[in-house]
């Protein structure tokens, strides 16, 4: 196996001119193009068709989580504006859904625009709602991080939830490459339409070009479905800086899996198992690493379990899908528990071998981003033909873009 911490970043580089990326959606979500790749050979159609390029008994697994207004605009006396984007919650709350429930106040991980007008102690007041000026959200900073900063955040209302308080005081926080601030129609465009659990700073794009009535055809079409929550943070639109992939670290985000999801799984042996965009793919992924580590350790704590950024390179490769599902699944029922919660750190790079996604639905990613690494894990250096492609066909890119359906090669 090639050591992925020697991997060249630069040979994941290409032109993405700014007019191919989407500033805006479509009006109808399964209007969006669709570039289907499969065996070499490339396709075009559109999401509403879809289900003519899967193939029966299939199982799409998407992505329920939320995207949160977790953007925070205040002003100082002085008139000067200072602004939050909520990255993650203190590590005291355990995970994001309960961090979201906290009433009163809550510890928050920030970057901050402004900061250096933002005096320690110094407490910033915004009203919630302006039809009731007495309706506040205070922030107050606690300590600098070497990449963020701890606020607390609180709020004088009874039995508002801290995801009632972003709802109501936050914006959407769009990608920065689409250099614009989010507008009203953003709110609902910027989620997916099966969006359930609060917690995500962007949104599991792929899922974007899927209607309510386009997975009810899937169905229909004896296509099945189902769900995880991964909770995306801002180090999704992280590029890598550094000249080899051995010196960036790889962000960390909460997943939240039911074990009635590992045994569809199990059950799909045999059958197309299919991820609806990179996160739902890394999530499937961390939970096979995870059995690996259970049939190693049946008694691991779940922070032993969690995977980190180069463990997947280390551990024993020769166990099968079905033995490590089945020794997470036992792992579970002797914790007893329902639900895997925890943090994942997986990278996936072309150094990486695909064990349970057959094929990956997915948007157009940026130049020189993990995200790209995770598609060449898929096709390999034909990633560059199926960008060329796309760009020279006038295919829409990146988080409001068109996407594609990859079939994973043939291992030689």
């Amino acid at each position: 196996m090639m050591d992925p911490r020697n991997l060249l970043i630069q040979e994941y580089d290409y032109d993405l001119p700014e007019t191919s990326i989407a500033r805006y959606p479509l009006t109808n979500r399964e209007s969006s193009k669709l570039l289907i790749y499969k065996k070499e050979s490339i396709q075009e159609d559109e999401y509403a068709n879809i289900h003519k390029h899967l193939p029966k008994d299939s199982l799409l697994i998407f992505n329920n989580t939320k995207v949160v207004a977790a953007r925070l605009l205040f002003t100082k006396m002085t008139g000067g504006a200072i602004e939050l984007f909520c990255l993650e919650p203190s590590e005291q709350y355990g995970d994001i859904t309960n961090a979201m429930l906290q009433k009163k106040k809550v510890i928050w991980h920030c970057l901050v625009g402004g900061a250096k007008k933002w005096k320690k102690g110094e407490v910033l007041v915004k009203q919630i709602d302006t039809s009731n000026p007495s309706m506040t959200l205070s922030a107050k900073m606690i300590e600098k991080k070497s990449d963020s900063y701890v606020i607390e955040l609180s709020w004088n209302i009874e039995n508002h939830r801290f995801a009632d308080i972003l709802h109501l005081a936050g914006e959407i926080p769009l990608p920065p490459y689409l250099n614009r601030k989010a507008e009203d129609t953003d709110t609902e465009r910027y989620q997916t339409v099966y969006a359930q659990h609060d917690g995500s700073v962007a949104a599991p794009t792929a899922g974007l070009h899927f209607t309510d009535a386009l997975l009810q055809k899937l169905k229909k079409e004896g296509i099945h479905q189902a769900f995880v929550t991964l909770h995306v943070g801002a180090g999704t639109f992280k590029p890598v800086k550094s000249e080899t992939l051995g010196d960036h670290e790889m962000h960390a985000e909460y997943i939240d899996v039911p074990s009635s999801l590992i045994q569809q799984l199990l059950d799909q042996s045999g059958k197309a198992i299919i991820p609806i965009g990179t996160t739902s793919f890394r999530t499937i992924e961390t939970c096979y690493w995870m059995g690996v580590k259970a049939t190693l350790d049946a008694d691991a704590s779940i922070q032993a379990l969690e995977i980190k950024q180069w463990d997947v390179y280390t551990l024993p490769q020769d166990i099968s899908v079905q033995t490590a599902l089945q020794a997470l699944l036992l792992w579970m029922q002797r914790q007893q528990t329902m639900r895997i919660v925890c943090k994942t750190q997986l990278l996936v790079t072309p150094a990486y071998t695909i064990r349970v996604a057959d094929a990956i639905i997915t948007n157009f990613h940026q130049p020189k981003s993990t995200l790209l690494l995770l598609i060449a894990s898929f096709v390999g250096t034909q990633w560059k033909t199926i960008y060329q492609y796309a760009l020279q066909h006038q295919f829409r890119f990146l988080s409001y873009g068109d996407g594609c359906l990859l079939w994973k090669r043939k291992e030689i």
